[in-house]
């Protein structure tokens, strides 16, 4: 198998499972909704009869959506207008090729990275391809040409360039700790123990960046309890004048980003895809056990355990949506300007001193 080969299979697989995972979010957020209000949630639809909880429901509402109505306001900017929403969208897809599902796969004799792009800079990658989204709800609020979507447009990218600032600053304690921008590497740092027993993971040597990455990734999210730009509650909105699949391509966007931040905070703080005491050839226990197993069952058991950590995240992003209010537009700026930023720089310095304390 030639390795252009091999890299368009990693590529088709890893976007199918970003789409289809984002697409069963939409599921899993009406289900986990509808509990915490004692509701029975999404379950009409069926196939053939079947139900399955409600299983089929995602791809009702998608091929609901490609066949609603696609208006374009007559005053709009029109080829802007339906650019936009594919920029956020593209520019958000893009991003998985760069997080790393699993580490190795040997298949006759052929060693398979289970990562797309392995690049050096990857965490400036990321960084930079959702900056780029900011376009998508700038250029929506302002070639709608319309008074409520330019001001949702102008909030969005006051919230996205301000929250970038403490999002970018939260990593950089994390860069001196793993001294790599590689997410390969960043994941091996974390499968080193502590104390010859405890899994090195970010979490344990960053939780103040872990926190200000949280809340900021929250923020870049344009959700509830951050989610000014769209104004779900309001007319102001950068996609009010948005209908049919552009605005499904918004809604899907949004999605997106929740699984993106969920892989994020697997692969930076939570050890990404490795297993406590899990080895190329099995479980080491630091108690002196082991347990000895076949290389495709190990790599079955990162892939499973990577998934579980982010879906894991999504429950909680979804979670904190629908318990806490939105904040006012004051109170967001003041948060990620006067908080999280100061924060921030307080856990580099702090890194700074603890790790010159331990040479």
């Amino acid at each position: 198998m030639s390795d252009i080969l091999i890299l368009l299979i990693k590529i088709v697989a890893a976007l199918v499972w970003f789409l289809v995972l984002t697409l069963y979010l939409t599921w899993l957020e009406r289900k986990e909704s509808a509990i915490m209000q004692d509701r029975i949630g999404a379950n009409r639809a069926d196939f053939f009869g079947i139900r399955v909880i409600g299983l089929f429901q995602p791809f009702a509402d998608a091929i609901k959506m490609m066949f609603k109505e696609d208006f374009t306001p007559t005053f709009s900017r029109r080829f802007i207008h339906n650019l936009a929403p594919f920029v956020a969208f593209f520019f958000t897809a893009v991003t998985v090729q760069a997080i790393p599902f699993g580490d190795v796969l040997r298949v006759g004799g052929k060693e398979i990275k289970l990562q797309v792009l392995d690049i050096d800079v990857g965490i400036l990658f990321i960084l930079a391809m959702l900056s780029f989204t900011v376009y998508g709800v700038l250029l929506s609020g302002w070639a709608s040409n319309s008074r409520w979507t330019l001001l949702g447009g102008l909030r969005g990218t006051a919230q996205l360039v301000s929250y970038e600032v403490a999002l970018g600053l939260s990593l950089i304690g994390l860069v001196m700790v793993f001294p790599s921008l590689r997410f390969s590497s960043i994941v091996n740092y974390q499968g080193e123990l502590l104390f010859g027993w405890l899994p090195q993971w970010g979490i344990l040597l960053q939780p103040l960046g872990f926190i200000v990455f949280l809340f900021a990734s929250l923020a870049e999210s344009e959700r509830v309890p951050f989610d000014l730009p769209e104004g779900e509650s309001e007319i102001v909105g950068f996609f009010t004048e948005y209908s049919g699949l552009k605005w499904g391509l918004y809604m899907f966007t949004s999605f997106m980003k929740v699984l993106l931040i969920a892989c994020l905070l697997t692969t930076l703080f939570f050890g990404g895809y490795h297993v406590p005491w899990l080895n190329p050839d099995g479980f080491h226990f630091p108690w002196g056990g082991e347990w000895l197993l076949p290389h495709g069952i190990v790599v079955l058991f990162q892939i499973i355990m990577f998934n579980v950590k982010v879906i894991f995240f999504c429950w909680l992003q979804i979670l904190i949506r629908w318990t806490y209010p939105r904040f006012r537009y004051d109170q967001l700026m003041d948060f990620g300007w006067k908080f999280l930023v100061p924060l921030s720089v307080i856990n580099i310095v702090a890194t700074a001193i603890v790790m010159t304390l331990l040479k």
